[in-house]
């Protein structure tokens, strides 16, 4: 709790005196350090590995493996799309493919929300880089260097082991239009 209030304070301290670059550094460095912490506490509940988040600030945790989806489900680019929290809808979010159900954290996610640039789409590259801008959501990876790649990962663990989001399967060309493309 204490951790909490403390970057809530550094929260509102970066938005009356920082300048709007160093706003961006600091959002992010937020944003990375309470998504390590869903982590470490997703790993201490699932692992009983109660020094995650050391193991984390210290850069010596060991990567999951998340190369295979928790199931065998599929979404098309069109119901990812549609996925966008307006008129009632699921809210979507994609990272290397794999779409999840964000649903629950409308206050982050929903429409006008500070992260719904992201939602509908797979937004890998901009989780990758830590870009926010609109032009870095892409699924695009060219380019991207390990560390990059790993920032990755480790969004998708966040994803992949969080309480209240769910993976809901991986995404897919759509069957029809496959079917008449073919034809």
């Amino acid at each position: 709790m204490r951790m909490r209030l403390a970057a809530a304070a550094l929260a509102a301290l970066a938005v009356v005196c920082c300048t709007p670059a160093a706003k961006t550094r600091l959002t992010t460095a937020l944003g990375r350090f309470f998504r390590d912490v869903a982590r470490a506490r997703a790993r201490t509940r699932r692992y009983g590995n109660k020094y995650a988040l050391a193991q984390m600030v210290l850069k010596a945790e060991a990567p999951l493996d998340l190369s295979k989806p928790q199931h065998d489900g599929t979404v098309t680019h069109d119901e990812l799309e549609d996925g966008d929290g307006t008129d009632g809808a699921p809210i979507y979010v994609a990272l290397r493919g794999r779409v999840y159900d964000v649903s629950a954290g409308t206050a982050f996610y929903g429409p006008g929300k500070p992260y719904h640039h992201f939602v509908g789409r797979d937004a890998s590259r901009a989780f990758a880089t830590g870009c926010r801008a609109a032009e870095c959501v892409s699924a695009d990876l060219d380019g991207l260097g390990p560390s990059q790649l790993r920032e990755l990962d480790r969004w998708m663990e966040m994803y992949e082991t969080h309480d209240k989001y769910t993976f809901v399967g991986t995404l897919v060309e759509d069957p029809v239009d496959v079917a008449l493309e073919s034809m």
